[in-house]
């Protein structure tokens, strides 16, 4: 099991649905391909309007494919770390993710 740790955790009002260990935008909603993330949600996420719980730090997220340890990441569409090709960086890998799905940690920027 991956350790997570939150050195700053706060709240956004989700303006969407919003998954547990995804990258999430400024406006409260799953950042999109490339987007720069205000933080990583994480305690089960939240429905629209609800508070969402985002953590910067050594937060674990949901991988959206292969990612090498020590790789720059960035934004899936579904807010989902992959490896950085054109957008914001948003971290960098601490683990490797074999596949998509797989939960690593990465250290927010």
């Amino acid at each position: 099991m991956k350790t997570a740790i939150h050195s700053i955790t706060f709240g956004i009002t989700a303006a969407s649905a919003i998954v547990e260990r995804r990258f999430v935008d400024y406006d409260g909603n799953l950042c999109a391909a490339g987007e720069k993330a205000l933080g990583v949600s994480h305690a089960g996420g939240a429905d629209i309007g609800e508070e969402c719980p985002l953590a910067l730090g050594l937060p674990v997220i949901e991988a959206g494919g292969v990612i090498a340890k020590g790789a720059s990441v960035e934004s899936d569409a579904t807010g989902r770390a992959v490896t950085y090709s054109a957008g914001v960086i948003n971290g960098s890998a601490v683990d490797a993710a074999a596949a998509a799905g797989d939960i690593i940690r990465i250290k927010t920027v």
